[in-house]
């Protein structure tokens, strides 16, 4: 299980800044899991500034995880931070700044 969380979290480190992405893609793109699991392991990156949690989402755009942080506005700041606009608790635009990681193997 501790490799599929460190799987988990270096797909959430390729995400770029200002795209998001979320649970099932990642899990899709390791072949193994669920969404529900890459949820799960995202909630293990907690005080790793390394890894951008901010920028994995459900898959409806909405900010999910974002009582899992410091405070449950900090998602949604380091998301406006990077130019992505956040209405109540949502992406705006989320079909546009997806990222997926199959785009690696482009």
């Amino acid at each position: 299980m501790a490799q599929y969380i460190e799987d988990v979290h270096d797909v959430a480190r390729l995400i770029p800044p200002g795209r998001v992405t979320n649970y099932g893609a990642i899990a899709d793109f390791l072949t193994l899991g669920s969404a529900r699991m890459a949820g799960w392991a995202m909630n293990k990156a907690h005080g790793d500034e390394t890894i951008p949690a901010h920028r994995v989402v459900n898959r409806k755009g909405e900010l999910s995880g974002r009582n899992h942080f410091a405070t449950p506005t900090l998602m949604q700041e380091r998301l406006e931070a990077e130019g992505v606009e956040v209405v109540d608790n949502k992406i705006v635009n989320f079909d546009e700044l997806f990222w997926s990681p199959t785009e690696l193997l482009k």
